[in-house]
């Protein structure tokens, strides 16, 4: 990849920012006092409904709260959400996501409503700059029923900016701007949001850049080697309200990043595994959404949806170069019914289909370690709300999947029939209060890399083991195409209560706790054997009995089981925060669960001493993992406690009205800690500054 990119990019977005008019008022800092709006979500039944409405356990991060934390990565965004746990080190192209310990495929990941499948091992998953985003929503559980394959830990909505969340009440156009610099890997960011309207038509644009000239370091001051890795985002959204109640969106999104890192990007790099990366990613987005007035039988939302992810990486020490291809193609449409059957009814219903297609060569020739194949998902599902009087609704749901695996070559074709029932209760007993409970199954049917794999996974130094065996060092790939599919059956308890004007006018409280239990059948565990004698083979050349190691996959039942609470109360001048995370896993052999998380304690809070100033800091502690915790052969990680600090002034009035300026010192004691389940350690004390202003 030509390393300049993200730095070209960063310069067109420094020039084009010179110009454009001048400032006016923002469009999300009018108000100086706290804003009490009722929050809404959309994972629980995929449609808009009120959080307290929702017998799922649920966190929302607003785009407040994003500029809050300047984010460079999702771990610094989302890392610290109860239940939530970011792997993959401190790269942001090698995080992935992990949900009471379920990992990566076993949690959905939705783009502006498109499913997310790209999968290949220790690369990463999330495509966007969190610059671009107004809101994620972590819907944490089984949520097969509406959701499908993947589902088992929950489901993240990423939710990108729309022409609303820009333009001012009567602005047809507007821009904003924003530039910053993180002192981790000396990383400087630029983006620009432009969007306009006129009549029935509407367009937003978005373009970023992220440079990075240094390799981040840890608490110790050690490299994170060859972390240094460029990137460019971009987006460009076309609505059209073509009758009323039709309205037609289309979207493109491009993603870019590059440099020189290992293939595994949650290893340190070495001369000799070091790699040139290039990565892009498209993805193009058509919808049409149908709700005619004074119709509450039809609220049709239609999506069709392509992703295509090409990764490109040319080893230095001896130009072996990988080429690898995802493609996914989707389609889902969903209906909203509202009718009085007796009780009032809320009834979701759709269907689903998108077929996944992964290509891989090495040097040109046929890559085993990534097996050509597709898979093909067929799906209808249906969930409705029965209102049963004194604040109790029933949420009945059920999801059919056909699921058909096709690997080229001489692996047979498989096809499997699951079918993804639920049934939740919630009750309001009083005005600001819930209380839910419920029961769900849920499926992930293999990955074709967990089916198919061959060849060598990695190399180390060889040695002899005695008279006439060595050890050859080689580590490869043994396929397992009768891997079963994970099937998870997940109990949940939960309550919220939230209170507005308790203690003094405006003041907002929101509580909320949930534990769950879920028993895996099936879980799919990776397995590194380091030596592994069955492979072993007498060499006739060398005289000696040759022994390797092996990596496969096989099936393990496994039961997960915890607690998660938030807190929040925000008074205007002042706030506090909790987020309490508490997990547990294990076969159900006794044996323990690597993927499982630490246990966690975030406490936030802040001051507003002057008018659209705000300050304030966060405190993570981590508990520490010890041998008796972890599977043998997992490193023990330590405790820690790390501190943040951060401020911002977005001004509401005056030439700078609907500007933001941020600044931050994460980890501002340096501390050298690592996140469970990461290889790496996180990065020390990291300076950031951001300004975003409106024209």
């Amino acid at each position: 990849m030509n390393r300049d990119m993200g730095r070209a990019a960063l310069a067109a977005l420094t020039a084009g920012s010179i110009s454009g008019g001048a400032i006016s008022g923002g469009a999300a800092a009018e108000e100086a006092s706290v804003v009490l709006r009722e929050i809404t979500v959309f994972g629980g039944a995929r449609g808009e409904r009120a959080l307290l409405d929702t017998p799922n356990a649920v966190t929302v991060i607003g785009e407040e709260e994003a500029k809050r934390r300047q984010a460079s990565t999702y771990e610094e965004l989302i890392g610290d959400v109860p239940g939530v746990t970011i792997d993959g080190g401190p790269r942001g192209v090698s995080q992935e996501p992990n949900i009471r310990g379920f990992q990566d495929e076993q949690v959905v990941l939705r783009l502006d409503g498109a499913r997310q499948t790209f999968n290949l091992a220790h690369r990463g998953r999330f495509f966007v700059d969190p610059l671009v985003l107004k809101e994620v929503e972590v819907l944490r559980g089984g949520a097969s029923t509406l959701f499908g394959s993947g589902a088992l830990g929950g489901v993240i909505f990423l939710e990108t900016k729309d022409v609303e969340d820009v333009l001012l009440p009567g602005e047809k156009q507007a821009a904003e701007v924003t530039f910053g610099y993180n002192s981790q890997g000396d990383e400087l960011k630029a983006a620009t949001t432009f969007a306009m309207r006129e009549g029935d038509f509407d367009a937003l644009g978005f373009i970023s850049g992220r440079p990075r000239f240094s390799d981040l370091e840890d608490g110790s001051g050690n490299p994170i080697i060859d972390s240094d890795i460029d990137s460019l985002s971009g987006l460009m959204k076309l609505g059209w309200a073509i009758a009323p109640g039709h309205r037609v969106e289309a979207a493109y999104q491009l993603y870019r990043d590059g440099g020189e890192t290992p293939p595994n990007t949650n290893v340190q790099g070495t001369p000799t595994s070091t790699v040139d990366r290039d990565l892009t990613n498209q993805s193009l987005r058509f919808g049409w959404t149908f709700n005619p007035e004074g119709n509450d039988l039809v609220d049709l939302t239609t999506l069709v949806y392509y992703n295509k992810t090409l990764v490109e990486e040319d080893r230095l020490f001896d130009g072996r170069f990988d080429k690898s291809r995802a493609e996914t193609l989707g389609f889902e449409a969903t209906n909203v019914s509202r009718f009085d059957a007796g009780l009032p009814v809320t009834l979701s219903y759709g269907v689903e289909a998108y077929r996944d297609r992964q290509t891989a060569t090495r040097d040109g020739g046929a890559r085993v370690q990534v097996p050509d194949a597709d898979q093909t998902f067929l799906a209808a599902f249906a969930q409705g709300e029965i209102g049963l009087g004194s604040g109790f609704t029933l949420i009945p749901g059920v999801r059919f999947d056909h699921v058909r695996t096709d690997p080229d070559g001489a692996q047979p074709s498989s096809t499997d029939f699951e079918v993804s029932p639920k049934i939740a209760l919630s009750w309001r007993p009083v005005e600001g209060a819930q209380l839910f409970a419920s029961a769900s199954r849920s499926f992930r049917s293999p990955s074709l890399t967990e089916l198919f794999p061959q060849g060598v996974h990695f190399s180390t130094p060889g040695f002899p083991l005695g008279p006439g065996t060595v050890f050859t060092g080689i580590n490869e790939f043994v396929p397992n195409p009768d891997l079963r599919p994970e099937r998870a059956t997940q109990f949940e308890f939960g309550g919220r209560y939230e209170a507005f004007s308790l203690v003094k006018p405006g003041d907002v409280l929101r509580l909320s706790a949930n534990i769950y239990y879920a028993q895996v059948d099936d879980f799919i565990e990776q397995v590194v054997t380091f030596t592994d004698f069955s492979t072993g083979a007498f060499n006739p050349v060398s005289g000696q009995f040759e022994v390797g190691g092996t990596t496969s996959t096989r099936n393990v039942d496994a039961e997960l089981y915890g607690l998660e609470a938030e807190a929040t109360y925000d008074a205007g001048d002042w706030f506090l925060g909790l987020g309490l995370t508490l997990p547990r896993g294990s076969d159900r052999n006794g044996g323990e669960l690597a993927s499982v998380p630490q246990d966690r304690l975030v406490l936030t809070g802040g001051l507003r001493p002057f008018p659209d100033v705000e300050i304030g800091g966060r405190a993570t502690l981590l508990r520490e993992l010890d041998a008796g915790d972890l599977p043998a052969g997992v490193a023990p990680v330590d405790g820690a406690a790390v501190f943040d600090l951060f401020a911002s002034w977005a001004p509401s009035e005056g030439p700078l009205a609907g500007a933001v300026f941020a600044a931050g010192i994460d980890n501002v004691t340096d501390k050298e800690f690592r996140i469970h389940p990461s290889g790496l350690n996180s990065p020390g004390i990291a300076g950031k500054l951001t300004a975003t202003i409106r024209f």
